[in-house]
């Protein structure tokens, strides 16, 4: 079979690449990220009985998940706990956390400005375009709705 052929290089690929345990990768993945959940909602609970108002403990508690993922990741212990966890450390914010600091930390030698401050946001920024998209759709809806 000639490799340059469209079949030729479909069997290459499935020679190179091995499987995945899916299964085993849900599991985990579920696992991780409900430990990345409840320690929020402790943190959560810790703010409130040091006396935060219900209303600011959730937003300390997302503040302090993106700084901890951050940390983690400038001291290269992230993509450690991410081999094993998957997608668990991918769904909450501290994976956008990561993500953002990850591009920061690559484009650290081009300059402060012409690489950090302009490639910081290119894996996160579709993310903030989709969220004030659709955000700013579901206040259109609720408005129109909520007028009824």
């Amino acid at each position: 079979m000639n490799q340059y052929t469209t079949e030729g290089k479909k069997q290459l690929i499935k020679e190179a690449s091995p499987g995945s345990p899916i299964g085993k990768n849900l599991v985990k993945a579920f696992f991780f990220g409900g430990i990345i959940c409840g320690g929020g909602e402790a943190l959560k609970q810790l703010f409130l009985s040091l006396g935060v108002g219900e209303r600011d403990a959730p937003m300390l508690v997302s503040l302090t998940v993106i700084a901890l993922a951050a940390v983690l990741t400038l001291m290269g212990l992230f993509d450690s706990i991410a081999k094993h966890a998957g997608a668990g450390t991918l769904v909450p914010i501290s994976g956008f956390s990561n993500s953002v600091i990850s591009q920061a930390m690559d484009a650290r030698s081009e300059g402060f400005v012409l690489g950090v401050g302009a490639k910081i946001f290119t894996v996160c920024g579709p993310v903030i375009l989709f969220v004030l998209a659709s955000g700013t759709l579901y206040g259109i809806i609720y408005y129109f709705l909520s007028a009824m």
